[in-house]
């Protein structure tokens, strides 16, 4: 029994939107429709595209690429620096224009949501209808550039895959009765959760196509995985749904690439500390504290260094500044006179702060640290009622201001919020 049903019925639908930074881009300035463009997070050819359009993937240029190879690759290459706000924005829009058509039941990164369909919307031409008014009302309310491909399957799993199978605008079904046999044109990367790694080990078990992979049984399947994620992996391809795993926040951090200008130590020092106040900031608004903290610098040379510090549970600035200067000033002593090009910075070992038990600190301390709680508090407000960056604890170079707009990672979406702190 190979474990392929050919009735399940198509329970959901998975919008992927196509070249998403680059779309919003090309949406905002005609000037840029039809182009081959590179969204990029700092304007230097040392840098690499986050986001690319359809007109320079044709050239390969893709997310990754450096930008010095990109212009070599296509001298017409438009470099456009990335407006993360009006990403957020659009994001947020096309949420309420998709709500119109079909209740969203998971928003899975910044250009990819799922819907579950009732048993009224999983036939063929009920879903075919929904896909299309999709479509239609982005292009009419959202805006033309705005592309998608829309994947309908039994799984979740499989109607995001199917969202890869036919790009730029696409519409697939991955049916259960197109199962096993619609999945072997497609390699073993083209499946989610299959990497470099994975695929080289699945290899070494006799595992190196779709076709092999689905033959597996559920014993030899977690033998070639190496972990009860094969299973998993079993039961995504034949249409069953799982439910997700559990998952708990570990850490909150922001990272950040150097404009060339920003990059001497002296310069570089206040975007460390307008990095550690956002995640401060960010810390509060989510009800959390951390005693961990971790810096990490990385080169131009390509040196990367990294030191943690531990306080006591905390979640004003202040706290978090004062370790982000012990920190600074050790690994300066290292590292010696460098130009820096990333700055990471990261607070972990949460807590949740409904959770905590009151903590035995000398009554002086805690005076002193519910006052800096206080002074952090009112100034989240104040940036958030009168904006980004209208009160900053300490000095910061006028090039650093363009900086401190939030930055979008694919599968963390910022709030409004975060846009003010």
């Amino acid at each position: 029994m190979d474990g392929f049903s050919k009735t399940l019925p198509n329970r959901w639908l998975y919008v992927d939107f196509n070249s998403y930074f680059a779309s919003v881009e090309q949406q905002l300035n005609p000037a840029l429709r039809g182009k081959p463009i590179a969204v990029v997070p700092v304007q230097s050819d040392s840098t690499s595209a986050i986001a690319a359009s359809y007109e320079a993937k044709a050239f390969g240029i893709k997310t990754g690429t450096p930008i010095y190879e990109a212009k070599r690759m296509c001298r017409g290459l438009i470099c456009v620096l990335a407006q993360h706000e009006a990403y957020v924005d659009f994001h947020n829009r096309i949420l309420i224009e998709i709500d119109k058509h079909v209740p969203i039941t998971l928003v899975c990164s910044i250009d990819e949501v799922a819907c579950q369909l009732m048993e009224n919307e999983n036939s063929l031409e009920r879903a075919t209808e929904i896909a299309h008014n999709i479509k239609r009302g982005i292009a009419s309310h959202i805006g033309q550039f705005i592309k998608c491909s829309i994947g309908i399957a039994p799984n979740r799993y499989l109607a995001k895959l199917a969202t890869d199978m036919q790009k730029p605008d696409g519409l697939t079904f991955l049916n259960a009765s197109d199962l096993p046999d619609k999945l072997y044109s497609l390699e073993l990367r083209d499946l989610c959760g299959i990497g470099h790694n994975m695929e080289q080990r699945l290899i070494r078990h006799r595992v190196a196509d779709l076709r092999t992979l689905c033959s597996l049984d559920l014993k030899q399947i977690r033998k070639a995985w190496g972990s009860v994620l094969g299973e998993r992996m079993w039961y995504h391809l034949r249409g069953i749904d799982l439910p997700d795993l559990e998952t708990e926040r570990r850490s909150i951090g922001h990272s950040h690439v150097m404009a060339p200008e920003l990059r001497e130590p002296d310069k570089a020092r206040h975007i460390a500390r307008r990095l550690t106040m956002k995640a401060a900031s960010r810390l509060r608004r989510m009800g959390y504290v951390a005693s961990s903290m971790s810096l990490s610098l990385r080169t131009e040379d390509a040196f990367r260094y990294e030191i943690s510090a531990q306080c006591w549970q905390a979640s004003d600035s202040l706290t978090f500044l004062k370790l982000l200067h012990e920190m600074w000033q050790k690994i300066l002593s290292e590292a010696g006179p460098v130009r820096i090009k990333k700055i990471s910075v990261t607070l972990y070992r949460l807590n949740e702060i409904s959770t905590l038990q009151p903590e035995l600190l000398p009554e002086q301390d805690l005076q002193t640290r519910a006052k800096a709680e206080r002074i952090s508090c009112t100034l989240d407000a104040i940036n958030h009622r009168y904006g980004r960056d209208s009160v900053l604890l300490g000095l910061m170079p006028t090039e650093g201001r363009a900086f401190s707009g939030t930055k979008i990672a694919f599968t963390r979406i910022p709030d409004t919020e975060e846009f003010l702190e």
